[in-house]
């Protein structure tokens, strides 16, 4: 690669974009830097604030000058950056009184899932779902369409039942289903307002029981993929993508549901014998339990503990979408570049997610397939080889994860979200004099 083209390309990375330390910042800070949670972006933004209450929250809105929420730092590129002021919204953490006729929970915009989610458990309720991570925030994940795993299952966006949001004029504005906005607002991307709460669908609480398999043949996949991922609740499967072979599956089953018996031979791959990281060299301490132990919903459907760093060392994600009747042709049209890939890899995830209504999500109106990448923190290296994955997956209607690392043009983009112009009318409707604008909204958002 030439290094004008090089240099053209890590740009696209960081504005386009498992698992380090959480980092913590002082309550303003306007020297030094600061960074994301894995270290490969730091922030541009000059100031940075700590608000401890949404009227605080208001009053630096209404200051001049660009401003832009923090969460939980999870992005691995620059959606949550500003060219002047960050507005972390850590303190922001409650979750508020159950709503058990409406049954829904209203958690605050900086709450994480692992903050509430045993909270939650205690009164007898649950999510339908959760991310890998219990880490992230809330109205990060929906802002950005982040989801599980689940033929059956929204991303975690569409748990939202009504949110609330600060205006660039600093305003208070509550919307919800009845709202026509609605589903245009949820996955926001950040350039509507800042989220202050989100109210939550729940459903009773339950039980999750957690299988690994191990050395699934790839050729399982060609005759058996809906089979595989309708075989538990939620199910993920994790490669390196050499030996021709899927290195683990991870079958998450309900308690409360029937399923047909797993048995120690699955498809051609065989039940583990003890607790397993995804990446098989590294201790499973972190991980949630497996071998078929029941256990709430909240500390079996992430794979990782909210009481631990999920992994030992920092990296860097990518993730891209495609419609699930593509899955298996992209699959192993990703593992004809398994020689390129490897080397640079921690380990790769595939997962399935349930069409939704909400415009900027990849999966609207369409039952989707993730394939995502853990990526040793290489950047150079790794900047090379998402556009060689983004070719081989063109075919396949792909669009990437919002909050990782990608490197397709904003056109592209735009043309596969069939509501794309209407949010873009959204945007400027909410948010006129581009206050929450940064340069990935600049790029990707509002470039022609």
């Amino acid at each position: 690669m030439k290094r004008k083209d090089f240099i053209k390309t890590s740009s696209l990375l960081i504005a386009g974009g498992a698992l380090a330390p959480y980092m913590s910042c002082d309550t303003k800070n306007t020297s030094g830097t600061r960074t994301n949670r894995a270290g490969n972006y730091t922030y541009k933004a000059e100031n940075y604030f700590e608000p401890s209450t949404v009227e605080e929250l208001q009053q630096l809105v209404k200051k001049p000058g660009k401003q832009k929420a923090l969460g939980s730092r999870h992005c691995f590129n620059d959606l949550a950056d500003s060219p002047e002021n960050q507005i972390s919204t850590r303190h922001l953490n409650k979750m508020l009184p159950l709503d058990v006729a409406a049954k829904t929970v209203t958690v605050e915009g900086g709450a994480r899932y692992g903050d509430f989610a045993a909270e939650l458990d205690s009164h007898g309720y649950a999510l339908h779902n959760l991310a890998s991570l219990p880490h992230i925030t809330v109205a990060g994940a929906c802002t950005t369409a982040t989801h599980g795993s689940g033929v059956k299952l929204g991303n975690l966006a569409t748990q939202v039942m009504a949110m609330q949001i600060v205006t660039p004029q600093g305003d208070i504005v509550n919307i919800d289903k009845s709202h026509p906005d609605f589903f245009g607002l949820v996955v926001g991307l950040g350039a509507i307002g800042i989220i202050t709460n989100m109210t939550l669908e729940v459903q009773k609480a339950f039980e999750v029981a957690q299988h690994v398999f191990q050395e699934l043949p790839l050729t399982a996949l060609e005759g058996h993929f809906d089979e595989i991922m309708s075989s538990g609740y939620s199910v993920s499967l994790f490669t390196n993508w050499l030996d021709k072979k899927i290195s683990q599956v991870w079958v998450k089953r309900r308690t409360d549901e029937k399923f047909a018996e797993l048995g120690n031979d699955f498809f051609g791959s065989k039940a583990a014998t003890k607790n397993l990281h995804p990446i098989v060299e590294m201790s499973a301490e972190n991980c949630t339990d497996q071998l078929g132990v029941p256990g709430p919903w909240y500390n079996r459907l992430p794979h990782f503990k909210m009481g631990f760093t999920p992994s030992g060392g920092k990296e860097l994600q990518s993730e891209f979408f495609i419609p699930r009747h593509y899955a298996v042709d992209a699959i192993l049209a990703i593992e004809k570049k398994k020689d390129l890939i490897n080397p640079q890899l921690l380990i790769s995830e595939i997962r399935t997610i349930a069409a939704d209504e909400l415009w900027m999500s990849p999966c609207y109106h369409q039952d989707s397939v993730a394939i995502h990448f853990t990526w040793k923190q290489n950047p150079a290296e790794v900047s090379k080889l998402i556009p060689v994955i983004e070719s081989e997956l063109q075919p396949y209607q792909v669009k990437p994860h919002w909050g990782k690392l990608f490197s397709m043009k904003p056109g592209m983009i735009h043309e596969r979200y069939e509501k794309f112009p209407d949010f873009l009318k959204l945007v400027k409707k909410y948010d006129p004099e581009g206050k929450f604008r940064n340069h990935y909204l600049d790029l990707n958002i509002y470039s022609s």
